[in-house]
């Protein structure tokens, strides 16, 4: 994000970076690299996988509610943001 400061601008939103070797700082992308993980472990050679195969697990994912949520599934929660703004 070499031009963060004007995407910051243009967005009017602040972009933080997280500091090196600091995983706690990373808690959504740790967590869904856990997900990940369950489908594809460690030294996977992702080169086997069709496109379809990643594009499934994202689906599948896409597709567990959270509790973060109330319970929603991430798609559901976009589908409610996107038809407000109708």
């Amino acid at each position: 994000m070499g031009r963060h400061h004007e995407f910051t601008i243009a967005a009017d939103m602040p972009v933080y970076f997280c500091d090196p070797a600091s995983p706690w700082q990373r808690g959504s992308n740790e967590n869904t690299s856990g997900l990940l993980r369950q489908y594809f472990p460690e030294g996977t050679d992702l080169s086997v996988h069709t496109r379809q195969d990643p594009n499934a697990v994202a689906a599948e994912l896409n597709a567990r509610p959270r509790k973060t949520l109330n319970w929603d599934t991430p798609v559901e929660r976009l589908d409610v943001l996107l038809s407000a703004g109708d």
